[in-house]
């Protein structure tokens, strides 16, 4: 985790005045990105968060740009981009080498650790998700664009590291492979579920809260057209978990969650292959990005959710499917 792109102070100041956010009276960068560049700047307007959108193309930044500014308006609790001189809620800015920057109110709040995740909270989070949904199915078809997270991207990751010799993979590659079979077979019951606008990523450090309230759920790069039922399971995968599966956890949250929206017959039967399919995604990806990479990020050790594909595998899959 770093700070990619560093930015002056005379960098800043143009950011500010790009954006019409007035005089910068302090900014600091932050240290918490894995893909992006981010920073904290005040001035006399107020506080705002920017992100240096680190290796993507005019029209991703634009696509999730569109998306978010439209789940804010639908209500969704989500801090809309702010709208450069041009109109666009982006801009080009010197100092960043050719790369598109985007800056959001700034919103005061906290993440959560995993044992701090109550029944009261995890339906908290299941409401938002709803909501986010619900606004999302409003939206154009056209919206929808691709997820690269795929049933095909990740075969294809999985057997870039398939026949590796790390003896520290070889129980992850045989136990995935037979993940990835049983995802395969069960494609026609993960077809079933509703499918709309995804987040795709909602893990606790991407949500904020203040006390008991969420405030802001944050970070949709990842956001798709998919399965809503999968966008629930990656919710459990996170925040249904300590040292196992919590399904008190995973019951408030669906709870929550349908408060808002009811979950189809084909959603309910997609999510416990849906959690199966989640847990092998971070899995490959970690495996991937981190640990092949050699990246030093404790946080994303893909044992983690090796733990939770095994889990998915025994008695808890269907103590799940029990809640539903």
């Amino acid at each position: 985790m770093g700070v990619f792109t560093q930015l002056d102070h005379a960098e800043l100041a143009a950011l500010a005045a790009t954006f019409g956010l007035g005089t910068v009276t302090h900014a600091e960068p932050i240290a918490a990105g894995t893909i992006n560049s981010n920073y904290s700047i005040e001035t006399e307007r107020g506080r705002w968060f920017v992100r240096v959108n680190e290796g993507k193309a005019e029209v991703d930044v634009a696509w999730e740009a569109r998306l978010v500014e439209a789940l804010a308006k639908g209500g969704v609790v989500t801090p809309p981009p702010i709208a450069a001189g041009d109109g666009r809620p982006y801009a080009l800015l010197a100092g960043t080498h050719g790369k598109w920057v985007s800056v959001f109110p700034w919103r005061e709040g906290r993440h959560l650790a995993a044992h701090e995740v109550t029944p009261e909270l995890a339906s908290q989070l299941g409401s938002e998700l709803a909501a986010l949904h619900r606004v999302g199915l409003e939206l154009p078809a056209s919206w929808r664009r691709g997820s690269i997270y795929d049933h095909d991207h990740l075969v294809a990751r999985y057997q870039s590291f398939a026949t590796h010799g790390d003896p520290a993979l070889a129980h992850a590659i045989a136990l995935l492979g037979e993940e990835l079979s049983i995802l395969s077979a069960a494609a026609a019951i993960r077809g079933g579920a509703t499918t709309g606008i995804i987040h795709g990523d909602l893990f606790r450090d991407n949500v904020l809260w203040q006390g008991a309230r969420v405030v802001a759920l944050l970070d949709f790069e990842q956001a798709s057209g998919g399965s809503l039922a999968y966008d629930l399971a990656v919710c459990i995968n996170d925040w249904c978990w300590t040292d196992g599966p919590r399904i008190d956890l995973a019951a408030a949250l669906l709870a929550g969650y349908q408060q808002r929206r009811p979950l189809t017959v084909g959603d309910r039967a997609a999510l416990p292959i849906e959690v199966r399919a989640a847990a092998a995604r971070f899995t490959i990806t970690r495996i991937t990005d981190v640990y092949l990479a050699r990246v030093d990020n404790p946080d994303k050790d893909f044992r983690a959710f090796l733990a939770r594909s095994e889990a998915w595998r025994g008695p808890a899959l269907g103590q799940l499917s029990s809640v539903l």
